[in-house]
């Protein structure tokens, strides 16, 4: 084999390495039942991201702050703006007047029934996308964390 055909043979597989590797943190919302992917979002490592609804038994609305860190989710904390049933006791007062109570608890996945009146939505890159524009209510959907190629980036696919 020439010399010519081995820089190029080389070059090929670098350029396939990069295009194809995942190496690209993201997350990825999707139906449970079908593993189908309805939202994908390219993010940095450590980013935080806020999952917000209006709680079940106390009608108040909750912040959820979530952080990509690798191929999982932590849950950062939780906000929100009075006690209740089903709400942490053990949660200190912010100097905003809101109550956190902080979680760190690593997760390989957040699962949720999009509600009918809890209004989930995730904010993130300073959007909020409504759950309920990506699936209707009662699906359940999975949020987690991986990695997508820049090949599937660019596709807008956010690969496995």
């Amino acid at each position: 084999m020439s010399r010519l055909g081995i820089v190029v043979g080389v070059l090929v597989i670098v350029a396939a390495f990069f295009l194809f590797y995942p190496l690209y943190p993201v997350l990825r919302v999707a139906k449970v039942k079908k593993a189908e992917l309805l939202f994908c979002a390219r993010m940095a490592e450590n980013e935080e991201f806020v999952l917000s609804f209006i709680h079940s038994v106390n009608k108040r609305p909750v912040f959820d702050t979530l952080r990509i860190e690798g191929n999982q989710l932590l849950i950062v904390k939780s906000r929100f703006d009075s006690f209740g049933a089903g709400m942490p006791e053990g949660s200190q007062m912010g100097q905003d007047g809101w109550l956190e109570w902080v979680v760190n608890r690593p997760v390989p996945e957040v699962t949720l029934f999009v509600g009918w009146v809890a209004n989930h939505s995730l904010r993130l890159k300073g959007r909020e996308i409504p759950l309920a524009d990506l699936a209707e209510p009662g699906t359940l959907l999975s949020l987690r964390a991986g990695k997508a190629s820049r090949y599937g980036l660019w596709k807008g696919r956010c690969g496995q």
